[in-house]
């Protein structure tokens, strides 16, 4: 098969590594990894990436992103149209990239249920850090977006009420309890230990190390589609399920 797969930065290694073993013909294209804090923005890049790859002679897109936070919300497989034939879209049901780097919902499941406040670092972070000050721990924000917000809220709400809503905003830290680095084992990742170690002391979480499992973005790029993928045929789109499915999808 001939595969065009449209991924988030933050699997980079996992996906080039992935695809220089497939079996199949794979074409890539990474999509900063930032825009996860714009989800509507994210999700309207990677709609464009998907439109542009009709013609092309692919047998399907494979998209290395979960819900992230709703971004692949309403993303549609385009339909066969001025001669050119339809598209499928391939992605794992995955709540996040997390999900992705642990291997599976179970895991994901049984991590989040043992310790929910936990605050992820991942190798790719850090080395896509374009000096933006984007964080390189997974869920974080950056200074430059909670200005921007507070501008926003100060416009909409008066100084006060913006004021309060960045304090609360800003307790984040106290919901936390856990810092993990998940090593996939693909590179020299001790930047990104380092950090999550350094974290956790100076802010009174425990640290843990775990081995991550690049299963499922494996099986995506060697067209292994089992259960835990949801496979979009050609005029559907995503949807959210609610369920521990995660995503489905429908016709348009």
């Amino acid at each position: 098969m001939k595969l065009k797969c449209i991924g988030c930065e933050v699997l980079s290694r996992s996906i080039y590594l992935s695809a220089a073993q497939s079996p199949h013909i794979i074409d890539l294209e990474l999509i900063q990894y930032g825009l996860h804090q714009h989800p509507s923005v994210l999700r309207s890049r990677i709609q464009t990436a998907i439109d542009a790859s009709q013609g092309k002679g692919y047998d399907a897109i494979l998209l290395a992103y979960g819900l992230c936070g709703k971004s692949t919300y309403g993303l549609k497989a385009p339909a066969a149209k001025d001669g050119m034939p339809g598209l499928k879209m391939v992605l794992p049901r995955a709540h996040d990239c997390i999900t992705i780097f642990l291997g599976g919902r179970e895991r994901y499941n049984a991590q989040f249920e043992k310790t929910p406040g936990t605050y992820w670092y991942v190798q790719d972070y850090l080395e896509r850090d374009d000096g933006s000050g984007a964080s390189m721990s997974i869920g974080a924000n950056t200074s430059a977006d909670g200005e921007e917000a507070y501008a926003q809220y100060v416009e909409k709400f008066g100084k006060d009420n913006a004021d309060y809503l960045m304090e609360i905003m800003g307790a984040w830290q106290s919901h936390y309890q856990r810092a993990v680095y998940i090593d996939l084992g693909v590179g020299d990742g001790s930047r990104a230990e380092e950090r999550a170690r350094g974290d956790a002391a100076r802010r009174g979480w425990t640290y843990e190390r775990l081995s991550g499992d690049m299963v499922l973005i494996r099986k995506l790029l060697f067209g292994e589609w089992n259960e835990d993928f949801l496979v979009v045929e050609p005029g559907q789109s995503i949807t959210m399920t609610f369920d521990e499915k995660i995503l489905g999808c429908a016709l348009v």
